[in-house]
């Protein structure tokens, strides 16, 4: 009797230590809870720099940073796993929520918020968007407000051309003292290539004075026919070049030499044509010299010097320079030229008797540097971008 309680008792006690065993491999303590730090938190944190998402413990599978107009930061998770940074900035004023998943299957979420920005900067941008231009054209971006952080604004900006074109980046100040970037391709551009440009600024701290840019910036356009108008100061003569091909050559008088009067030269850009406009000689510090309406008018640089109809100086078409400054011809070859060229399309002025080139904000004026010099002014060493 004693001997069979003993075994009922010995399998009592093998079948609760197993069942304890069983219990314990069925329910595993739980997990600790995700948890996650953000370098931006509160209601003011400080735009400007990448959000930073770390894990407590684990590894992270995914995480989001959105804001509150459906847009969402682009980042990468590191590869141990523990830490997501993103490829943007905070914006100002911009509510953000934080959502994270690790490997686990759990989850975990902040939010913040980042304070307005005092001053806002923006950004004019050349070609417009669609729009077809000549072979000489730059992309050209003009500040409203200073750029002291150069690089860091150069490093957003993108462009992506249909042909790989090799190009880069300059800064200098434009004609009216603003901060100015242009990209210049190496060579005149290639008929039909599709340019894109993407400027990612949104949350970039222009620097001192410079404020936040709080948008990003995009445009594209296609370019041309190869179009070059040459316009030789010895020979009075200006050649119409498409493709290699002279298709006409056009008695012109340009400016007189010596002086204020004399024309620029060198390799400039056909910046804007616009046909009939009244010119006045004491808005370019030429005294009561003229005021006149001028027709068919298309512009070279910012300080004046126009292409246009001159039928006052037809006696010097092809003989002699003695206009004001600019590339006069008669009516018919003016309307001629206005109709067939685009905005972009190269003006190479060459000869004697000039006042020498303009300055590079005056327009246009990169292309008289040298492919080596115009790199010199990208802010990210010279390093020339492939688009």
């Amino acid at each position: 009797m004693l001997a069979g309680t003993a075994l009922m008792a010995a399998a009592l006690t093998a079948c609760t230590g197993g069942g304890d065993k069983a219990d314990g491999e069925a329910k595993p303590k739980d997990k600790a809870a995700m948890a996650i730090s953000v370098n931006l938190t509160g209601e003011q944190a400080k735009p400007g720099e990448p959000v930073k998402v770390t894990l407590a413990a684990g590894k992270f599978a995914q995480v989001k940073v959105s804001d509150g107009k459906g847009g969402e930061l682009p980042g990468k998770i590191a590869d141990d796993g523990r830490t997501w940074t993103s490829e943007r900035n905070a914006a100002p004023g911009t509510d953000y929520k934080v959502e994270a998943q690790n490997t686990d299957s759990q989850s975990a979420s902040a939010q913040f918020k980042t304070v307005a920005a005092d001053k806002v900067n923006k950004v004019t941008i050349v070609p417009g968007k669609g729009g077809t231009v000549g072979v000489a054209q730059p992309v050209s971006l003009v500040f409203d407000n200073p750029v002291k952080n150069k690089a860091e604004v150069e490093k957003r900006l993108k462009v992506t051309t249909s042909n790989n074109t090799e190009g880069s980046w300059g800064w200098f100040k434009d004609h009216t003292g603003s901060d100015r970037v242009d990209w210049r391709p190496k060579d005149y551009w290639k008929p039909g290539t599709d340019v894109k440009v993407e400027m990612n600024l949104n949350g970039v701290d222009s620097g001192q004075g410079g404020g936040y840019f709080v948008r990003d910036y995009d445009t594209n356009f296609k370019i041309g026919k190869d179009r070059r108008l040459q316009v030789d100061l010895d020979s009075k003569k200006m050649s119409v070049v498409e493709n290699g091909q002279t298709v006409r050559t056009i008695p012109v008088s340009a400016g007189t030499p010596g002086g204020k009067k004399a024309s620029w030269s060198g390799k400039m850009v056909l910046m804007s044509k616009e046909g009939t406009i009244r010119m006045d000689s004491q808005t370019v510090g030429l005294g009561d010299s003229y005021d006149k309406l001028v027709d068919y008018s298309m512009r070279v640089t910012w300080s004046g010097m126009y292409i246009h109809a001159a039928p006052w100086n037809s006696a010097y078409f092809g003989r002699s320079n003695a206009s004001s400054g600019c590339v006069g011809m008669s009516d018919s070859d003016a309307k001629w030229l206005f109709d067939s060229s685009q905005v972009g399309d190269a003006v190479e002025v060459t000869g004697s008797g000039s006042k020498g080139k303009a300055d590079i904000g005056n327009g246009y004026g990169e292309w008289n540097l040298s492919w080596d010099e115009w790199k010199a002014k990208s802010a990210l060493n010279g390093a020339p971008q492939n688009g």
